[in-house]
């Protein structure tokens, strides 16, 4: 079983594009799951939902999903306001409905942070105001709670590609980031995510008949991301509009 793994468009359509493109000319894949985070951001919120909506994949609820359909409007940050103002009704409702995980096998768990919870890092600390991979100990002690059935887990979230094998076997697996390849977090402690490049990440995971985890490939796929970072900087954001360029953030 082939699966196509995909995290993090934030409404970056012309990413997506790219990706289904590449997919498309590695042959397909028998499942493409979405781990969430599909449209904040000031790119194409709406073009981006009305496209996934038909393509129908599973798809889990990212943490900006549930704050684009449910955060009060004098709460929302700049990137989920402009979201939500050119979603409709039934767009933001389908995105709250959106599950918190999905059992995309019988060996594979998918889910946007963690299992228990779509805004706490997994794989990551913050150190030195940077994103970085936590200790072995910390990502367990994170997934204690997780039946180990699922031997296969996959998470987004941090924008980071990272492919971390666990003590017992287990392979927890974050294909990057499609639509932004560099974020800041003003939350206590503020930090920034880097990807450090302007790529499309996505990921492709190969099962063999048992269940069992035979391949896994992080992908990374040129689009025209100068057009993506204009329309960062139509919406007044600048910093989006650096990052889209560099996969870094200003200094």
């Amino acid at each position: 079983m082939r699966i196509a793994v995909i995290a993090d468009i934030h409404g970056n359509i012309l990413a997506l594009e790219a990706v289904l493109a590449d997919l498309a000319r590695r042959g397909g894949a028998d499942l493409v799951v979405n781990l969430g985070d599909l449209v904040s951001g000031p790119l194409w919120p709406g073009e981006t939902v009305a496209r996934l909506r038909a393509l129908a994949w599973p798809t889990v609820r990212g943490n900006h999903d549930r704050r684009v359909a449910t955060d009060p409007l004098a709460e929302m940050g700049p990137s989920d306001r402009f979201a939500h103002d050119r979603l409709s009704q039934a767009q933001r409702d389908w995105l709250e409905a959106l599950p918190l995980t999905l059992e995309i096998a019988p060996s594979a768990l998918a889910f946007h942070a963690r299992p228990d919870h779509d805004e706490r890092y997994l794989s990551e600390v913050i150190d030195e105001g940077q994103l970085i991979r936590a200790p072995l100990k910390v990502i367990e002690s994170r997934l204690r709670r997780i039946d180990p059935k699922y031997r296969l887990l996959l998470a987004g979230h941090s924008h980071r590609a990272d492919l971390v094998q666990l003590s017992d076997g287990r392979l927890l697996f974050n294909p990057g980031s499609v639509g932004i390849p560099a974020y800041s977090d003003d939350t206590a402690p503020t930090h920034v995510s880097e990807q450090g490049s302007p790529l499309a990440r996505y990921g492709l995971v190969e099962l063999d008949g048992t269940g069992a985890v035979a391949g896994i490939d992080t992908l990374a796929v040129t689009y025209d991301h100068e057009a993506a970072a204009r329309r960062a900087e139509e919406g007044d954001r600048p910093e989006w509009a650096h990052a889209l360029r560099t996969g870094f953030m200003p200094d």
